[in-house]
């Protein structure tokens, strides 16, 4: 026997996962010698892996900083001042989330940790300008304090200036709606925050703890990084401002060659997060039984133990409609937990073994439509569009043949795109019904009810309580109905007897017509229009271009009938909006930030220089992403909207 455990909505999943280890071991004390509660499946690793992982990517960011910072300031106590208001910047962001309601999960950590490097710059500037203080005026007869107040409120404008445009660029996260909003928005705000934190402790703590670590003999040269730097930099620099024309050629040249690479990009909703563990969701033909089910989702377990990956397998076989969350008899759904990636000695990736595991499957196991996903990728794509796959093509009309039609056209040009796997259309028809057909007019000589027909055939088919049984402090109903090999027999249900009004019995034979009946399994509706949808996984290619593809084919290759129409859901839906709000929200923030510059340096001039870092910077971001055949998503155009901060805050020092 087995369950599941779902947690509710706004609930802290790290708090549900430990109660819910508490409580097994409590069951588990009660238990019966033999008989123990063991938990198969538990998102407890995911989230521990995902914190962990940006865990130690916020260490080793730190790390990487307290390093640079020393071989560039050249003094540790500088270093250590600086190096100081990162984990206060991050406490500052911690307590804005908690106020806020924000939980410490892969997302909002990872802002912290894309922003490591931005927190220490209005330090690092504070720093630099007390020591060139420190260096011009050794022979003033100033005091400490005044010499540390006066340098600080010489960049105090613009540390505040560059640290808003920081803000500022983020802002278009905040805009965005559905599940990108859900993702992201979390990132812009301890983001935020952070920066906050970090622009108050550079105008307040740092200038205090310089006043109290600095005197007027600790100005020091330039590190000998820096000099060595310097040493090769002035020469480039030097070579550069003798053939200014020749260089912004280069530069916009390299630039226009990224633009050109632009389109060559594939694009997706986000990069998929490796669960380690795999979902196999096989669908049966309509009416399938209970029992061959079963040993279906055994053969499915037989298959996948043999993959030396393979850890453990679990099935379910359908779902009560208790809680939320229903699933036919004829649905088989399988959990695979496997080794971490590490120990794989195969050399597969995971697309690699879920296209194995797929072929395998449908060679040894054939008859089923299988979908290859993972337990919470599987939720998320049901939220997207209501199906368990990451695209979707749903069909609208009104005739049920129709849409048959041309959802199997659709699936035979879908199956010959590539990187489209686990297509299959939406089961509609093959489900075996029992149609009774009352005849008013016999019902009527007999003097039957026809609630009375309803009735009988309730109880002999649906069946009803007929009494308790006690059993202690338990009770249990009694409940009565035809045996399970009976219900479809239409020659017993039509023997079914009714009551007369005179006493006789009467079959039911006489007064209904009972036919066998071969109909649809249910009926969508969306859009004020039936909907028929073909679903499929993406794997090898981006998702972009799949949709292209399918898009294309079908406009030329399907005849829609006038009243019908086909759209594209799922994760491409929100991909493709995401990135629509992004086209409107970044160039208006953008605008944002250049009317700040041209207010922080009151010339024209000067803002449209600082802002000509912003195209270039973008530049290596597209090689990159080339080179590594990584696909732009949304997650990538938020690192691109980070670099548009830099750059600007760059340009800005």
């Amino acid at each position: 026997a087995g369950g599941y455990v779902f947690k509710l909505i706004g609930t802290n999943t790290q708090q549900v996962l430990e109660d819910v280890e508490a409580k097994i071991a409590e069951i588990n004390q009660s238990l019966p010698d033999g008989l123990r509660v063991e938990p198969f499946y538990s998102q407890a690793d995911l989230v521990d892996k995902a914190i962990g992982t940006v865990e130690r990517a916020l260490l080793e960011g730190t790390v990487l900083v307290l390093v640079f910072l020393y071989l560039f300031l050249g003094n540790v106590r500088s270093t250590l001042i600086v190096i100081a208001s990162l984990p206060l910047s991050v406490l500052v962001a911690f307590v804005a989330m908690r106020y806020s309601g924000l939980s410490a999960n892969l997302m909002s950590l990872g802002g912290l940790a894309i922003g490591i490097g931005m927190m220490v710059d209005a330090s690092v500037v504070m720093i630099e300008n007390i020591f060139r203080h420190l260096e011009e005026r050794s022979d003033e007869e100033v005091p400490m304090w005044r010499l540390v107040s006066e340098s600080a409120r010489e960049v105090a404008r613009p540390i505040v200036f560059a640290m808003a445009i920081i803000i500022i660029v983020f802002l278009p996260l905040f805009t965005l709606e559905g599940v990108e909003g859900k993702l992201f928005s979390p990132m812009a705000y301890t983001i935020s925050f952070a920066l906050v934190g970090a622009l108050l402790l550079a105008l307040t703590l740092v200038p205090v703890l310089a006043t109290l670590s600095f005197s007027k003999d600790s100005a020091h040269g330039e590190p000998r990084l820096v000099q060595w730097l310097k040493g090769r930099y002035r020469p480039l620099l030097n070579r550069a401002l003798a053939a200014p024309k020749t260089v912004f050629a280069i530069a916009l040249a390299v630039f226009l060659g990224s633009l050109a690479l632009f389109p060559l990009l594939g694009t997706e909703f986000v990069p998929t997060l490796r669960e380690g563990t795999v979902q196999v969701r096989s669908t049966l033909p309509p009416g399938a039984s209970l029992d061959s089910a079963i040993e279906y989702g055994k053969r499915i377990q037989s298959v996948l133990r043999e993959f030396p990956e393979v850890t453990g397998t679990y099935s379910r076989v359908g779902r009560a409609e208790v809680g939320g969350d229903p699933e036919p008899v004829n649905v088989v759904s399988t959990v695979v937990t496997l080794k971490p990636l590490g120990e794989w000695q195969s050399g597969r990736t995971y697309e690699e073994l879920q296209t194995a595991m797929s072929d395998r499957v449908s060679a040894t196991v054939p008859g089923l439509a299988n979908n290859f996903s993972q337990p919470i990728q599987l939720r998320t794509d049901e939220l997207l569009s209501g199906v368990q796959a990451q695209l979707v093509a749903s069909i609208y009309g009104d005739d049920l043949e129709e849409l048959a039609r041309i959802g199997k056209e659709v699936e035979a040009l879908a199956r010959d795109v590539r990187g489209a796997t686990d297509v299959r259309t939406q089961q509609q028809s093959g489900k075996r019904q029992i149609v009774v057909r009352p005849d008013r007019d016999a019902l009527a000589r007999y003097g039957i009810n026809i609630d009375d027909v309803l009735g009988t055939l309730e109880a002999g088919v649906g069946g009803e309580t007929a009494g308790l049984v006690f059993d202690g402090i338990r009770r249990f109903d009694i409940f009565l109905r035809l045996e399970e090999d009976q219900r479809g027999r239409l020659d017993l249900i039509r023997e079914l007897p009714l009551r007369g009004a005179g006493g006789a019995v009467v079959p039911l034979s006489r007064v209904a017509d009972v036919d066998l009946y071969t109909g649809p399994k249910q009926i969508s509706r969306s859009n004020a229009s039936r909907r028929l949808y073909v679903q499929m996984n993406v794997r090898g290619r981006d998702m972009g271009g799949v949709v292209r593809d399918i898009q294309q084919r079908v406009a030329s290759d399907v005849a829609l009938p006038p009243g019908y129409f086909v759209e594209y859901g799922g994760q491409f839906e929100n991909q493709r909006r995401a990135m629509a709000r992004l086209y409107v929200v970044v160039p208006i923030t953008m605008a944002l930030i250049f009317l700040l510059l041209f207010v922080a340096f009151s010339s024209l001039r000067y803002a449209a220089l600082i802002y000509l870092n912003v195209p270039f910077a973008i530049t290596g971001g597209i090689f990159a992403l080339w080179m590594s055949g990584l696909y732009l998503s949304v997650a990538g155009a938020v690192g691109f909207i980070a670099v548009f901060g830099v750059a600007v805050l760059n340009g800005v020092v």
